[in-house]
């Protein structure tokens, strides 16, 4: 199962950081969003792009988890030589993560 078939995403990025929300559709899913989708699990999944820290916020109230991924977008946005450096393009690719695999 692909993280996009039980949840959406919404990003911003400010300067070399970019942040990820991950949001599931249906509260029954968030346990399992939790268990797969770690920090370590987000910073393996961008490791040729993010080369900073990963921090994970919990929002169990509304079904969501909000990463912050430091040193990610090559210098920043109005500095890197990317074509599409992004948080809107992260988001995309994250929502591809097996959960099936560790």
């Amino acid at each position: 199962m692909k993280l996009k078939d039980i949840a959406h995403s919404r990003t911003g990025d400010k300067g070399n950081i970019s942040n990820i929300s991950v949001i599931v559709y249906d509260q029954k899913d968030y346990g399992l969003i939790v268990e797969k989708v770690t920090a370590q699990r987000v910073k393996r999944f961008f490791c040729d792009r993010v080369k900073g820290e990963v921090v994970r916020y919990e929002l169990p109230q509304l079904g969501a988890l909000n990463f912050v991924m430091y040193d990610a977008l090559g210098g920043g946005v109005t500095r890197s030589l990317d074509l599409d450096p992004h948080g809107k393009s992260l988001s995309q690719y994250l929502l591809y993560m097996d959960l099936d695999q560790a």
